[in-house]
């Protein structure tokens, strides 16, 4: 059995999921966007958890994860990841963002979660053009997944519509990949 992939408009903070990706910075402190709104719902006990994180195992590099109980939110779990600021895609910055998916999902698979929700990593105040994160985020997933058995269900939350449209299209397009042909 495969683990299904889904696009969802929908806040991150709410989902129902065992874990939640954070697009988090190298210190993972409490910042905007995404990553404000999951310290925000999460509540204080989250950014104590980072910093005893940052204080043990050192900042977060670019393309890595830690991760942290999800305290307030719905997910018990929380996978902080810091994905690459867009730097006009010369300094490996696809490469470094394919890690950041790729080093979510192992953890997830690590601690035998099933089912974990991602938001676009590093495409807001990143700036990592929305069209070429989404097709490395949905391709990474997808490939990471056959090494992560336990993952049964991942959510690409989206917000807007642009979002939303280019996230369905990569899935549909994996989806055609894997089709058998008959």
């Amino acid at each position: 059995m495969t683990a299904t992939l889904e696009v969802l408009e929908a806040d991150i903070t709410q989902l129902d999921v065992d874990a939640i990706v954070n697009a988090a910075n190298e210190q993972l402190l409490p910042g905007g966007g995404v990553c404000g709104a999951i310290h925000h719902a999460a509540g204080p006990g989250l950014a104590a958890d980072c910093a005893g994180a940052v204080a043990e195992l050192g900042s977060c590099p670019t393309g890595k994860a830690r991760i942290t109980p999800g305290h307030s939110l719905r997910a018990r779990w929380v996978i902080h990841a810091v994905g690459p600021v867009w730097q006009g895609g010369q300094s490996r910055e696809a490469h470094l963002l394919s890690e950041a998916y790729r080093y979510s999902l192992r953890l997830a698979g690590a601690r035998n979660l099933a089912s974990i929700a991602f938001p676009a990593i590093s495409t807001g105040i990143y700036g990592f053009p929305l069209a070429e994160a989404t097709g490395i985020a949905v391709d990474t997933v997808v490939e990471t997944l056959t090494h992560t058995p336990t993952i049964r269900r991942v959510v690409f939350a989206t917000f807007g519509e642009e979002a939303t449209r280019l996230y369905a299209a990569a899935v549909a397009r994996q989806a055609a990949v894997r089709r058998p042909v008959r």
